[in-house]
């Protein structure tokens, strides 16, 4: 197996050709003076065997020449053996032959002089045996393997004892790939690469090259065609939008500083422990506005958004795509280069200390991930080598209509593996967390937002698209098994059975699914005047009927706050008062709901505009004691939910959960108990969604004891009228509501109260 940033294992000595097995065999010796025809194709790039002309062959008993195109030099010569051997130029436009004596294959340096007058001295590409093995090649179509980021795209190692780059890319209906790049003018005459006829994949290794220096591939299609200059689909840096080449990087070993984490997250199950997302689009969480409205780096972020989030007892960073995409307005979900994070903010080598920094900081970090569809930008990955080969030929299967986006052919086995290796490289090479798989829906149905004659069917005459389905439960099965404690989240809108089951029960596999009807539902009752809110009772619990069948999270995305939807707070209603504490009393609702948490940046201190991907988040607010309230309340609300086994422990669990107030809907009042594990871990959550305060309401409970008042979305420090509990209440011997024991409660206005049993 070819390693990378290591030496390449071989098995062949410099100058020979791959095994015939594996590749085009060596050119058989030939005579003195090659074809005019050979030549002038090499000259005008559109040779598909660069091989059999180029670099040293030979040419009768003991004797050889050396072919180079070199279009840039006035002049060159052959360093062999401690003797020099002046070029002879057999085509204008710098095609060039050397004649040698050697008893072997000759092992040599070109020096060349160019038109300035300068002398370069470097090896010759097609010195070289190939850095590839037929096992390299045949794995990339076995599902769930990362040998895709290990063998493809531009490695960095050494081969017969010289640095360089090996550059590999599949494109199998190609006429003929070059590498171009600011170390060769971007002429695809001087790099053109050998094609691994079993495989498709065209490969070169250029000795010399360093880290940092741009390329793209140049490749003629198979109607002869020059297509655009495409970047590296394995890149692993990228130039910085609006720029689009790729950049030499590799991927060089990280010094991680996060081992503790990393074995204790192999322990952890993520089902029964707190989690409490905070997603975050790196480019507005904060900006630097006397500096030109810049970007903080990964370095900024890892100092100020990762000590706020601790600070604020979130558990987990959700990034927006950092996969490197084009045009910033696509907010990342349009990604080109797949395996580099972002420049907009930093190095590979800097993304990574942020990831470590928020693992020393207890702070778990999750991507979305796109792999449903890509955009049409000329350097991406359509018409890839003139064919459809990464979409659907098929409008109807490989065009998304909503987005104006190409989507992946699944069953195209290349592709599916692919996109695996890309999850696992995230999780495994970064060291992410998890992975939040974005537009689920919309890979999942062959007739998603379609009309009638606009989608095929599949092989049964239904819409469900099978390929797109094996190919996430091989991910999920791939993800999981390589990187233990990991989780994959499904952006899943419709219904769909088993999302978030197991792959051997018949499920997709994923760890858990958005609770978009949860979203829909609460947004749409919390928006309403209360004085009609018990015409909407149903809206808040409707969810339990299903709370259960599926491992959810509960979001509150960037989604609801984008596209003429306002802010979170600006959906609230009532006055300025009434706005905020509605918006508190949602989140306490939220928080003592079964489900994970996921909240939008913003939405922890009550931002008031509509997001904007352009612009800081409103952080001046803060001087406003009121957003400071909110700000306030979800820091509490969050240690509150990690410190109570009973809020969390059995989340996906119905016994964790037990109806108190389910039917008050003339009042706008429920309640509920959650349960945890242990004897005594139990939570009462009690919402009061009117501006009515209702003294001694009677609620039972599910045990005796002390129940401490742990959180008041009314009290004072966030902005509340101050009533509540005195700090709890001790259970009576009253039967309520099925129980034997209950609470006389006093329920402020507009507020949730979360009740913690005290034993």
């Amino acid at each position: 197996m070819t390693a990378i940033d290591e030496s390449f294992a071989t098995g062949t000595e410099r100058g020979s050709a791959a095994p015939t097995a594996e590749a085009p065999p060596p050119a058989a010796p030939a005579r003195s003076g090659l074809h005019p025809d050979a030549i002038k194709a090499m000259m005008a790039a559109d040779h598909g065997d660069p091989f059999s002309v180029l670099g040293p062959h030979q040419v009768g008993p003991g004797a050889w020449e050396v072919r180079a195109v070199l279009p840039e030099a006035r002049s060159a010569t052959l360093l062999v053996g401690g003797t020099r051997v002046s070029f002879e130029r057999r085509h204008p436009d710098g095609f060039f032959v050397a004649p040698v004596k050697s008893e072997g294959r000759p092992l040599y340096e070109i020096e060349v002089e160019l038109w300035d007058g300068t002398t370069r001295r470097r090896y010759d590409p097609y010195s070289f045996g190939s850095s590839l093995e037929q096992h390299d090649v045949s794995t990339l179509r076995e599902p769930g393997t990362n040998l895709v980021y290990r063998v493809l795209g531009a490695q960095r190692g050494r081969l017969d004892g010289i640095d360089g780059f090996r550059f590999a890319v599949w494109a199998p209906n190609a006429r003929r790939v070059s590498i171009v790049g600011d170390f060769n003018e971007w002429d695809g005459r001087r790099h053109p690469m050998r094609l691994w006829q079993d495989g498709g994949i065209w490969e070169l290794f250029v000795p010399g090259l360093v880290a940092g220096q741009s390329y793209k591939f140049e490749i003629r299609g198979p109607d002869g065609s020059l297509l655009p200059l495409k970047a590296d689909p394995l890149a692993f840096r990228a130039q910085h939008p609006p720029e689009t080449a790729s950049v030499l990087h590799g991927t060089s070993d990280i010094v991680w500083h996060d081992k503790a984490w990393m074995e204790s997250r192999g322990k952890r199950d993520p089902r029964h422990a707190p989690m409490s997302i905070y997603e975050v689009h790196l480019g507005s969480w904060a900006r630097v506005p006397d500096e030109g409205n810049r970007y903080l780096t990964y370095k900024e972020l890892a100092d100020r958004l990762i000590p706020y989030v601790k600070e604020m007892g979130f558990t987990h960073i959700e990034m927006l795509p950092i996969t490197e995409f084009p045009f910033d307005g696509s907010w990342g979900y349009q990604p080109v280069s797949l395996f580099a994070p972002t420049s907009r903010f930093g190095t590979p080598e800097d993304f990574a200390a942020f990831v470590d920094a928020a693992h020393e900081a207890g702070i778990g970090i999750l991507l979305d991930w796109v792999p449903g569809h890509f955009p049409l930008d000329a350097h991406g990955l359509g018409l890839f080598d003139g064919t459809h080969l990464y979409e659907h030929a098929d409008p109807r299967q490989g065009f998304h209509q909503d987005w104006g986006t190409y989507i992946y052919n699944f069953g195209r086995a290349e592709v599916a593996t692919f996109l695996t290796a890309n999850a696992r490289f995230w999780l495994e090479h970064y060291h992410l967390d998890g992975l939040r798989v974005d537009a689920v829906a919309s890979m999942l149905y062959l007739d998603y937002s379609r009309r009638p004659g606009e989608w095929i069917p599949n092989q049964y005459g239904g819409n469900e698209n099978l390929d797109a389905i094996n190919f996430m439960r091989k991910t999920n099965e791939a993800t999981y098994s390589h990187a233990p404690g990991t989780i994959t989240v499904a952006e899943e809108s419709t219904s769909w059975p088993g999302v978030s089951h197991p792959t051997y029960t018949g499920g997709l596999g994923f760890g858990f699914k958005w609770n978009m009807g949860w979203m829909h539902d609460t947004l749409e009752f919390i928006s309403k005047e209360p004085v009609h809110r018990r015409y909407h009772h149903h809206d808040l619990t409707f969810g339990l009927l299903y709370a259960f069948s599926e491992n959810f999270v509960l979001p509150l995305s960037h989604d609801e706050v984008v596209h003429g939807k306002g802010s979170l707070l600006g959906k609230m209603p009532g006055d300025r008062w009434q706005k905020f504490a509605n918006l508190r009393a949602y989140f306490g609702f939220m928080w003592g709901h079964p489900g994970k948490k996921l909240l939008f940046m913003g939405g922890e201190f009550g931002q008031e505009r509509e997001w904007n991907h352009n612009q800081s988040l409103d952080w001046h607010l803060l001087d406003d004691p009121l957003h400071r309230g909110v700000k306030d309340a979800i820091r509490d609300l969050n240690h509150l939910y990690q410190a109570t086994p009973a809020l969390y422990a059995r989340d996906v669990e119905p016994g964790g959960f037990q109806w108190l107030v389910a039917d008050d809907q003339d009042n706008s009042v429920i309640a509920w108990a959650r349960k945890g594990k242990e004897p005594g871990e139990v939570a009462v959550v009690v919402s009061n969604f009117t501006p009515v305060p209702r003294e001694g309401y009677r609620i039972g409970v599910p045990e005796p004891g002390f129940y401490r008042e742990a959180f008041n979305s009314d009290a004072e420090s966030y902005g509340g009228s101050n009533m509540g509990n005195m700090g709890g209440r001790h259970s009576e011997d009253a039967p309520s509501h099925g129980c034997a024991q209950s609470l006389g409660l006093t329920l402020p206005p507009l507020s949730t109260t979360i009740f913690v049993l005290q034993r």
